[in-house]
């Protein structure tokens, strides 16, 4: 990578453009990323930005915002990736959050408006297309869509977060026994003492969080930090993309009762009208919980928690990717792990979204013309959102 490095304020100022303008998704953000670093700005090469692709998507997390961490580190080090997400990642983390007001004022107001319902069925549009768009390219054979599908069921029959965990290490385990995966060429690059030491720090400050925050949440009242807990546990597991956060996150909060059904899903749908990352739904998600502490607390607690397990994660492993990637039977693990998460969709795509939203012949319609627009049509998710509450306004 080029080793140029820039200040921290032109970091920010980029990925604050970005996050402000980057609508369409984590695919669409790293092709803007692309643009943006490999051929306007010449911050690196297309090899370099396929590498820190590669690593990302090899990594639990939001990929999208793990390349934007990586770029930042490489062009101001630890605060400038700092830098780099707080730009990418405030606009959104705003605007949710401003919304979650909005929906706990105007849903609880009206009870199921006609408005809210449009973005619940917003919600079974986006986790179809991504449903279909992801067992596509991550079960394109018949071994990896009999796993996903086994998956889905185990989750479905299993319900709550230790289902969704068993079945992605099951969908691991399978896919280092079952399947076989190429390993990436390349030769590792020697690392100093001081690299080592800073990159094993990350890592064992992931793992010991991973492991000492649920304990810390069971023997304390402190709802602090039990919200800490669900959401770092969450950013942790979410392997395959930001829609699958959705499954972990419903377990964690609708499930106890902290957040209405309705609303979670009417924040779904609107994290898909907003630029920037998906993950800024945790955000969305600590403001409009009942019990304090919420509002800009709640949702600034959820927000770095649920981001925190990507950075630690980033920075532990970056050094080290060409051997992670490259270790024996870690490519066909990872593609078990990959089939795993789309039953996990699968089985969310059910319930909760299809089982709360789809309740009538109208609502059918509308969730197909949802998903036709953004699947086929390829309309702007913001502009599909924005229609579908207005449909839902005037005819539910």
């Amino acid at each position: 990578m080029n080793e140029d490095r820039s200040s921290l304020g032109v970091i920010f100022r980029v990925f604050l453009r970005l996050g402000l303008t980057s609508f369409g998704g984590p695919v669409a953000h790293l092709g803007y990323f692309r643009e943006e670093f490999v051929n306007r700005r010449k911050w690196m090469s297309d090899r370099d930005y396929a590498d820190l692709v590669a690593l990302c998507q090899f990594l639990p997390g939001p990929a999208s915002s793990q390349v934007g961490m990586a770029v930042g580190s490489a062009r101001g080090g630890t605060l400038g990736a700092m830098a780099a997400w707080i730009g990418f990642t405030m606009p959104s983390a705003v605007l949710m959050i401003a919304f979650a007001f909005g929906a706990m004022a105007m849903g609880e107001a009206t009870g199921n408006a006609g408005w809210l319902h449009g973005f619940k069925l917003v919600a079974v549009a986006v986790v179809a297309q991504a449903v279909w768009g992801m067992a596509k390219s991550l079960c394109p054979d018949r071994i990896r869509a009999s796993m996903a599908l086994l998956a889905a069921l185990f989750v479905i029959f299993v319900p709550g977060v230790w289902g969704q965990i068993g079945a992605i290490m099951l969908g691991g385990i399978a896919g280092r026994l079952i399947l076989s995966g190429e390993a990436p060429t390349g030769e590792a690059v020697a690392l100093g003492r001081r690299q080592k030491l800073w990159a094993q720090g990350h890592l064992l400050a992931f793992l010991g969080l991973l492991v000492a925050l649920p304990v810390l949440a069971s023997s304390t009242d402190s709802q602090a930090i039990r919200l800490f807990d669900s959401f770092y546990r969450a950013g942790s597991l979410v392997f395959g993309g930001g829609h699958v956060v959705l499954p972990l996150l419903q377990a964690e909060v609708v499930t106890p009762g902290l957040v209405t059904n309705e609303l979670f899903l009417a924040g779904y749908g609107m994290a898909q009208a907003v630029p920037g990352p998906l993950f800024t739904f945790a955000a969305y998600l600590g403001a409009a919980m009942q019990p304090a502490p919420n509002g800009i607390l709640g949702g600034m607690i959820a927000l770095v928690a649920v981001f925190l397990p990507s950075y630690l994660l980033v920075m532990g492993v970056l050094p080290y990717w060409r051997m992670l990637v490259g270790a024996a039977g870690a490519r066909s693990a990872m593609m078990g792990v990959n089939a795993a998460v789309v039953g996990l969709l699968l089985a969310a795509l059910y319930h909760p979204v299809w089982t709360s939203a789809v309740r009538t012949s109208m609502d059918f319609a509308l969730a197909l013309a949802a998903f036709g627009a953004l699947t086929y049509w390829k309309v702007p998710p913001w502009l599909v959102v924005a229609s579908m509450a207005l449909a839902g306004a005037i005819l539910i």
